[in-house]
């Protein structure tokens, strides 16, 4: 899917140990004035709240999937989308369950790049489909926790957050979309965790969609 120039307005960050990688990915966007791309190391890239997207080039590193639950647990925020080894579905599927957003071969060019970042800002997960399907089954066959009815009583505004965040929307754009500060819809999202017993967002929707709490789309 391909968005025209100047049809977003995003400030993405670009990590890689390979300076002329970096460079590479960074011109995919040279001629989009809408988006701003922000190349160094990953402390700093997460140090700027500003960045909302991160093209994460994880290259041979051996410990690249702790890595990404370290980026979900540390800016929940952003969208992640990951370079890796090409040829293993399985680590494809433990990419996104980790938290990214897109993988692609880490030998993809600036263009196919382009293509699953604007796919990402659309909402979406750029993922061949039929891991897209495995990763589905996966998640609803696991045993949902069992919470007391007492704990599953929602407010009114949690349901609205709970709502968003089974449209895929992140923090920043909830609290958009609300009218409230980020950090306190952080403080809802911990709250639903705890109320439903949940692990992490991708369980919480599963768990919701399970109980039959549909996103309200009205």
């Amino acid at each position: 899917m391909h968005v025209k120039p100047g049809a977003f307005h995003a400030r993405i960050g670009i990590v890689s140990n390979e300076p002329i990688r970096q460079a590479g990915l960074a011109s995919a966007f040279e001629d989009d004035q809408a988006v701003k791309t922000v190349c160094g190391d990953l402390e700093t890239i997460l140090a700027d709240p500003t960045v909302g997207y991160l093209i994460l080039d994880v290259g041979g590193a051996s410990s690249w999937t702790e890595l990404l639950f370290m980026v979900r647990r540390l800016r929940p925020d952003i969208r992640q989308i990951v370079l890796g080894p090409a040829g293993n579905d399985e680590l494809v599927m433990r990419s996104i369950t980790a938290g990214a957003r897109a993988y692609l071969d880490s030998a993809s060019g600036p263009f196919q790049v382009r293509q699953a970042v604007e796919t990402v800002m659309l909402g979406f997960i750029w993922a061949p489909r039929r891991l897209l399907s495995t990763l589905i089954d996966r998640l609803l066959s696991q045993p949902v926790a069992v919470v007391p009815a007492s704990e599953q009583e929602l407010s009114p505004r949690e349901r609205q957050v709970l709502d968003l965040i089974m449209t895929a929307c992140s923090n920043r754009e909830i609290a958009m979309e609300l009218g409230i500060e980020e950090r306190t819809v952080k403080a809802y999202v911990a709250s639903l965790l705890r109320k439903t017993g949940a692990n992490n967002r991708v369980a919480l929707s599963v768990q919701a969609t399970l109980r039959g709490q549909r996103p309200n789309l009205n």
